[in-house]
């Protein structure tokens, strides 16, 4: 069987944006666009300064003339050429996303965007009214949905094994500012994720607020309608917000409840969700990514793991080796990627659009909503804030 890729007759190209040879997420983008041959990486913006950008993208091995000073300069060099990039991938500072977005977008490439989408609700409203217009790819690496086992999660919640959702809860938990780090040399990275005018509109939700936040609407099959959140520094001085929880109310009438901080001592990346209905539970942390426990009622609990011979053929894909070998987080990239990858090539061939349930900037509109929502719930102590979008 001929496969889109084999069709199409090449991989497509795609230009990085960020992420130089030195950044870890830069690492982790280009090797999970490369992973499954989908992408190859051909061009670039490196750096903020034109000169570093050049030099970084030689040592990336990108051609000279396709290692570009700025956003403006790869957007119209690349639509100029007879073999221009099919794609961008955006890894900058948080208040660079839009801009970044908007201009690829406006030169008629499509986007692969790391989160948060923007820095405020109305440029995300902006940004899905560009994709619609160009019917544009907008892929949101929210790569903790691409685990198969996440995938299987929201798969049991929409064929009614658990029942009717009653419950969601998700917490992301980190260490990484437990300490006063303002009071210390910084570096370029700490510069911009310290400053309140550029990393968001709340520090956490931007870093990792907004994945736990898509998680749970993701496994829950709904959007959250309203909120009652307190957010805060936990650390005394400090001008950005490194904690925010919330009880939540999603539009399926399940309630939430959603708990981030990047200041607890000791965490270590501990991500987890919980999804309760009236039949039983599913239960997924993030350090046993291949496996989840399914609890139903009065029975027995049972592991499902990565692999297991009754998933559907769409979960199985979702893995690239035996169960018992473990995979991570650049294979979850790598869904992303592949599956953004076959919806470009479906549509680019005319084919009917993929399903693939990948985080679309629809996904990024509500992230901001969410957000912005909390921000304004906790300034008036908690009441409860309707999530306009």
């Amino acid at each position: 069987m001929t496969t889109l890729l084999e069709e199409f007759g090449r991989p497509l190209r795609l230009a990085i944006i960020g992420g130089g040879p030195e950044s870890w997420i830069g690492h982790m983008h280009r090797g999970a666009a490369e992973f499954d041959g989908m992408f190859k990486v051909v061009a670039g913006v490196f750096s903020a300064d034109p000169a570093r950008s050049r030099d970084k993208g030689r040592q990336l091995g990108i051609a000279a003339d396709r290692a570009y000073g700025n956003v403006a300069e790869l957007c119209a060099a690349e639509r100029a050429r007879s073999d221009p990039i099919d794609a961008v991938a955006i890894m900058t500072p948080n208040d660079t996303h839009y801009s970044a977005s908007a201009a690829a977008l406006d030169a008629g490439f499509d986007v692969i965007c790391d989160k948060p989408v923007t820095i405020t609700l109305a440029e995300a409203q902006d940004l899905a009214r560009r994709v619609q217009a160009g019917n544009r790819v907008f892929c949101i690496t929210h790569a903790y949905a691409a685990y198969a086992m996440t995938r299987y999660a929201r798969a049991v919640v929409q064929d009614g094994t658990v029942g009717r959702l009653r419950l969601v809860q998700v917490e992301y938990i980190q260490s990484g500012l437990a300490t006063k780090l303002e009071d210390g040399p910084q570096n370029n990275r700490l510069k911009w994720i310290l400053d309140p005018q550029r990393s968001g509109l709340a520090l956490v939700m931007s870093a990792i607020g907004c994945h736990a936040q898509h998680l749970a609407c993701f496994a829950a099959d709904a959007n959250v309608s309203e909120v009652s959140a307190d957010t805060a520094a936990l650390l005394p001085g400090r001008e950005v917000i490194d904690y925010t929880s919330a009880n939540m109310r999603f539009a399926s009438g399940a309630r939430g409840t959603f708990t981030v901080t990047q200041a607890a001592a000791g965490g270590e990346n501990d991500i987890r969700l919980r999804v309760y209905g009236d039949k039983g539970m599913l239960d997924w942390n993030h350090r046993e990514a291949g496996y989840i426990r399914l609890a139903m009622q009065g029975e027995p609990v049972r592991v499902v793991t990565r692999g297991d011979t009754f998933l559907s053929p769409e979960l199985i894909a979702l893995g690239r080796t035996p169960r018992g070998h473990p995979e991570g987080l650049r294979e979850a990239f790598a869904n992303l990627y592949r599956e953004a990858a076959e919806d470009i090539i479906a549509r680019n061939l005319g084919k009917p659009r993929s399903i693939a349930p990948y985080p679309r900037i629809e996904d990024g509109v509500h992230t901001m909503a969410f957000i912005e929502a909390c921000v304004a719930s906790s300034s008036n102590n908690g009441q409860w804030t309707k999530v306009l979008a």
